[in-house]
């Protein structure tokens, strides 16, 4: 069973940035994606980037440049770093893990940006 243990979040003023990391455990296939989503208040949970096993990236239309996912996959970590903040970004970003045999999320880490 995977487990997904998030650090990073935090308060952070407008125009700064922060780094979220996932480090995930209990990986049973190389073939997989890890994400980050996010879900802010009276707001639907929505993709920020994923990254597959192969390097392919996709991220939500709103990053416009502003963040980088990368993926160490002998540590099994995703980071993403973020740049640009702002007061729109607060929410609870949320790592993700997907292959075929695993759909796991994990608890969540907040991140407030102050205008």
């Amino acid at each position: 069973q995977v487990q997904l243990v998030e650090s990073g979040g935090g308060l952070v003023q407008a125009g700064g940035s922060l780094r979220l990391s996932c480090a995930a455990s209990g990986i049973s296939t190389s073939l997989n994606a890890m994400g980050w989503y996010r879900q802010a208040p009276g707001k639907q949970r929505e993709l920020v980037a994923i990254i597959h096993s192969d390097g392919m990236t996709n991220y939500g239309d709103f990053v416009k440049g502003r963040f980088t996912i990368s993926r160490d996959n002998a540590k099994s970590t995703v980071n993403l770093e973020m740049n640009s903040l702002k007061p729109g970004d607060t929410a609870v970003y949320y790592c993700k893990f997907t292959s075929f045999s695993d759909n796991t999320w994990g608890q969540g880490t907040q991140v407030t940006v102050s205008s």
